[in-house]
Parts: C-alpha cells; sequence; structure tokens
C-alpha cells in the first residue's frame, strides 16, 4: 500500500529532469525502481500478489501430468509434488533474481514441458488405462508411477544442460543482432494471445466468477488507482495514528482473488454451487487435508534419475522455445519497469541461469521444467512495483509454502474461474507491452505491417492446427517428429521466428526497421554513460575483483565482457 511518503517520492520521480540542450526525460509513474526496496512489510504484500498470480498455472502441471504417471488420486504424492514445484518455482526465481538476468521476473512451472512429458510416458510406456491397477498391491502402483516420474525427471534434466550451454557460451548474445523490434513484438505479443483459449476454457466453469474477478481488477486498477484510504498503524508507545494509502493502485489483484475466493467458499459452504462445480472451493480439500505439515523437498526424493536419449531430445523442443520466450520476456520486463535494456552479458547470464533451473527441477522432481513467467510482467506493469526486493520475498514465500505442505496445498483451492480471470488480466497486458515496441518501427511502411501482421497471424493459427493435427510430422525419424512437433505447436516460437526471418530478409532501411531508435535504447555505446545505465544488471558483490580480472573480458556471463569481436570505438558503436 502507498503511504503519503511514498506518494511525495513518486510525485517528485514523475518531475523531468533535462540537462542543457537534452530532450526532456521520460515520466515514470513507478513508485518504486528496480534497485529501490520498498518497506519489509510492503514487500511480503507485494510479493504474496505475485505468488498467487504464478501458483494457480505452476501447481496445474503436477496435477495434469499426475494422471499420465498413474498416479492414484488418493495418494498424497499428489501434494507433495505440488509442493516440489512451489519450493522449486521459489529457488530458482531466487536465483534468477539475484545473480541471473537480476530483473523482476517470477520463475515457474514451464507448460512448454507437458507435451513433451506425456508424448514420453504414452509413448515409452503402457497407457494406464490398461494396467491391471486394482489387483496390484499398493507398493506395485507405487513403483509403477516412480518409474515414470524418475525418467521424466532425468530426461529434463539431461536437455537443460543444452539450455546451460546456450547461455553460458554467449550463444544466445550473439543472436540479439538479429532480434529487432518486428521480432520481439510477436514474440511477447503471442505470449498472452495464445493463451486467450486457456482462460476462456477454464474461466467457463462459472462465467459470473470469472467477470466478476475481471470486473473488479478492472475496477480497482484502472478507476480506482487513485483513491487514498486512511489506514489505522499502531506504534508503541504512541498509540493508534492514520496513515493515508492507495491500496488499489498496488493490490488491484490481490484484493479481487481474496474478494472471489471468500465468495466461492462462502457460497460453497451453503452449497449454493452445484456439486463438481468448478467454483467451489472445496474440491481439493482431500488433498489439503492429507498434505503433510513439514515435507522437505530434496533431490531424487523419487529415486534416482534415469533417463533417455528419445526423452531428452523430446525435452529440447520445450528447451528450444523457452529461450526465445525468455528473451522477449527479459525485453518486456524492462519497459515494463522502465529499467534499461538488458545487456548481452545479462541475457547470457539470465538464460544460463534458467537452464540451471531446469536441471534442479528435473533432480527435484517437479514433473516440468521452469521458465519466466510472462503473466508477472503484467502485473508490475499494473501494480506499479518494478522492485528486485519485493521479487525475492516473493520467492522466499513460495520456497516456505512449499516446505509446510499445508500452505502449499492450502492455495490449491482457488477456483479455476478466478485462475482464468487472473490470467485474462495479466495476460492481456503483457500483449499491449509486446505491441509497444512498435513505437520504433515505421509503422506507415507496407513492408512493416507485412512483417508484423503476418508473423502475428500465422504464430496464432498454424500452431493451433499444429496442436489439433499432431500427427502431422511424419518423416519417418520418431525423435524429429516429436521435436518439430512440439515447436510448431508454440505460437510464440513459430511468431518470433516468422518475425526474425522476415525482418532481415526483406529488405528495408534500418530508420524503417527501427533498429537506429532500438539501438540507443539498448544503449550500444561504450562509453561511461552507457556502463552507469546498465549498472543494475552487476552481479550483487564482487565486481571490483571482476573488473581486475582481464580474463573476464572474454567470460559472456560477466558484466566486463566485451565482446567475441574486435573492441570498436563509440563512434562506431553507435553507428
Amino acid at each position: 500500500m502507498i503511504t503519503a511518503e511514498e506518494q511525495m517520492q513518486l510525485q517528485q520521480r514523475q518531475q523531468p529532469t533535462t540537462a542543457k540542450g537534452a530532450p526532456p526525460k521520460a515520466v515514470s509513474d513507478f513508485l518504486y525502481s528496480i534497485e529501490e526496496n520498498p518497506p519489509w512489510y510492503a514487500c511480503i504484500t507485494y510479493g504474496l500478489q505475485h505468488y498467487l498470480a504464478m501458483v494457480g498455472g505452476t501447481i496445474s502441471i503436477p496435477i495434469i501430468l499426475a494422471s499420465y504417471l498413474c498416479l492414484d488420486e488418493d495418494n498424497p504424492a499428489r501434494g507433495h509434488l505440488v509442493s516440489t514445484i512451489i519450493f522449486m518455482s521459489g529457488l530458482i526465481t531466487l536465483l534468477q533474481s539475484t545473480f541471473g538476468v537480476r530483473l523482476p521476473i517470477i520463475q515457474g512451472g514451464n507448460f512448454s514441458f507437458v507435451i513433451p512429458v506425456i508424448a514420453l510416458l504414452t509413448t515409452n510406456y503402457e497407457s494406464c488405462s490398461s494396467l491391471p491397477l486394482a489387483n496390484m498391491t499398493r507398493d506395485e502402483r507405487e513403483e509403477i508411477w516412480l518409474v515414470r516420474v524418475r525418467e521424466t525427471q532425468g530426461s529434463i534434466a539431461l536437455s537443460a544442460l543444452v539450455q546451460i550451454f546456450v547461455g553460458f557460451t554467449g550463444l544466445i548474445g550473439l543472436l540479439l543482432a538479429w532480434i529487432t523490434p518486428l521480432t520481439i513484438i510477436p514474440t511477447v505479443a503471442l505470449v498472452g494471445l495464445s493463451l486467450a483459449e486457456v482462460a476462456s476454457s477454464q474461466g467457463s466453469g462459472h462465467w459470473g466468477i470469472y467477470f466478476l474477478t475481471v470486473v473488479m481488477s478492472i475496477i480497482f486498477s484502472q478507476h480506482m488507482k487513485e483513491i487514498t484510504v486512511s489506514v489505522p498503524v499502531y506504534k508503541w508507545g504512541q498509540g493508534f495514528s492514520f496513515y493515508p494509502c492507495q491500496p488499489f493502485k498496488t493490490l488491484p489483484l490481490l484484493l479481487s482473488i481474496f474478494i472471489s475466493w471468500s465468495l466461492c467458499a462462502l457460497l460453497s459452504a451453503f452449497n449454493l454451487f452445484p456439486v463438481g462445480s468448478p467454483a467451489r472451493t472445496d474440491r481439493t480439500y482431500t488433498m489439503v487435508s492429507e498434505a503433510p505439515w513439514v515435507s522437505f523437498p530434496y533431490p531424487g526424493q523419487w529415486g534416482v534419475p534415469t533417463a533417455s536419449v528419445a526423452g531428452a531430445i523430446g525435452m529440447l523442443a520445450a528447451v528450444f522455445a523457452s529461450i526465445i520466450e525468455s528473451v522477449g520476456d527479459y525485453y518486456a520486463c524492462a519497459r515494463v519497469i522502465g529499467a534499461p535494456m538488458p545487456p548481452a552479458h545479462a541475457i547470457n547470464r539470465g538464460i544460463g541461469v534458467e537452464g540451471i533451473g531446469c536441471m534442479l527441477a528435473g533432480l527435484w522432481g517437479t514433473t516440468s521444467g521452469t521458465t519466466s513467467y510472462s503473466g508477472n510482467i503484467g502485473i508490475l506493469g499494473i501494480t506499479k512495483i518494478g522492485s528486485r526486493r519485493v521479487i525475492q520475498y516473493s520467492a522466499i514465500m513460495m520456497m516456505i509454502c512449499g516446505v509446510f505442505g499445508k500452505i502449499g496445498a492450502f492455495f490449491v483451492t482457488i477456483p479455476e474461474p478466478i485462475i482464468a480471470a487472473v490470467f485474462t488480466i495479466k495476460f492481456s497486458m503483457i500483449t499491449a507491452v509486446g505491441l509497444s515496441s512498435a513505437q520504433f518501427i515505421d509503422l506507415s511502411s507496407s513492408r512493416n505491417l507485412f512483417v508484423l501482421g503476418f508473423s502475428i497471424f500465422f504464430g496464432l493459427s498454424f500452431p493451433k492446427w499444429a496442436m489439433e493435427n499432431p500427427s502431422f510430422m511424419q518423416s519417418g525419424y520418431a525423435l524429429l517428429d516429436q521435436t518439430v512437433s512440439v515447436l510448431l505447436q508454440t505460437s510464440m516460437f513459430v511468431g518470433g521466428l516468422i518475425g526474425l526471418i522476415l525482418d532481415n530478409t526483406v529488405p528495408g532501411t534500418d530508420e524503417e526497421r527501427g533498429l537506429v531508435q532500438w539501438k540507443k535504447q539498448l544503449n550500444l555505446g561504450s562509453g561511461p554513460t552507457s556502463a552507469d545505465s546498465t549498472s543494475c544488471y552487476d552481479l550483487p558483490f564482487g565486481m571490483g575483483a571482476i573488473q581486475k580480472l582481464t580474463l573476464a573480458r572474454y567470460l559472456p556471463f560477466l558484466p566486463s565482457f566485451q565482446g567475441f569481436g574486435r573492441k570498436y570505438t563509440t563512434t562506431e558503436a553507435m553507428c
């Protein structure tokens, strides 16, 4: 919540200051920038909002895959899988925001892994419905699902080595020369657009609750954001005093979730929802009651992970799609919070740390890799809180909820229509953020309009067909068919790839393509100003030693990295 002192800071920040002869600086309405830290109690509140926004999507992955693992519905391991993926999401978020790209981005379960994991389980093992599970002992049924989850673990961890290699060797940094505004726009915009069907499908479980949550989120975040509320605060020895704050400006989604969630719980208690309705909060009470109070996830908790070449190659499709999406997320996050565009070393390090995250998620047994959560970037824009510290608090909350099984399982009671409403708000925001990069290009150019329109339209239409026809690839090589099939079912990959190819092959001037303004935005200059402006991407400690180390200039993941080619002068770099 915004206090009077914080509001004054915001008003001071919105006063543009300019040097003599320089254009006015952009006005920012963010209360806290990336390196500014709200009070600890505010960090907890803001962090909880991020946690609630991501937890519904993350926990749905092991819940979906449990049936393919042949895991009994009453098996407490279902709840432990949920707690594990929440715990690992927190650990990897902490690593990424502290040592990785260092942007305030939440890491969570990666939906790109769902399809290859299902393909692995259905290809290498007999379907669960054909197994005589009812005639087996409990130990036999346990071994059936444990064998499956172990191979899933090993395949994800093995495929993550490729992502680690791509990041820390700087290969992804070399690709940045071809990643232009017309590549970023379809990649980021399709992150939101491609999930419209998911939001509508889950929202259809109860349109009343869905629209109630959506309408409250809109009213709170857009119409009531400037309303000031006096909150009583008790100070020892001074008694109660009232402080003005603006809860609707920074907590719109959290307030909407809790109001709708409480209403659903009340209506469920009085049986005003039909039995089995997605809006009921008691559908998952069994999981809550069976979840242990304390259970610390650890690597190999399901046994020693196994791996197959076929499984690892199949997972590579998800890895490649995640890399392309994450690069777009980094640019989108920086644009939303008003930070400098991330330099090559930060992107290299971010992708490398995401690879480490996927490997750890595999070894811990989450049934999925992890990736940047684009939807939470939209929350940054809605709440106007861009602090890295808030995301780190949110990461600690995830780890705590992952250890205390009852807490983690409790959040599973959030009904699907509420989660769908949050998806609608945050993914509409990230879609708009992707489209905002169009400010750099010449929209009166028919060439640009064609590249932009075709990449978005084809990125929506072809993957939809590919999902409805998963066997369209018939090359005779099962591994190749699986990899290509998964890639072509990913909208942001297809749209981004089309945009990249067309923008780099169709003739056009640098000014027309937006490269002139884009390079300025990326701070490609090599002078002191450029170094100072990207200092938020420096490592949290050891920078003095790194800058003195000659070898560090050639390591693509360190801030002192100077590139693989010869060192250009400032004039050459800016031309």
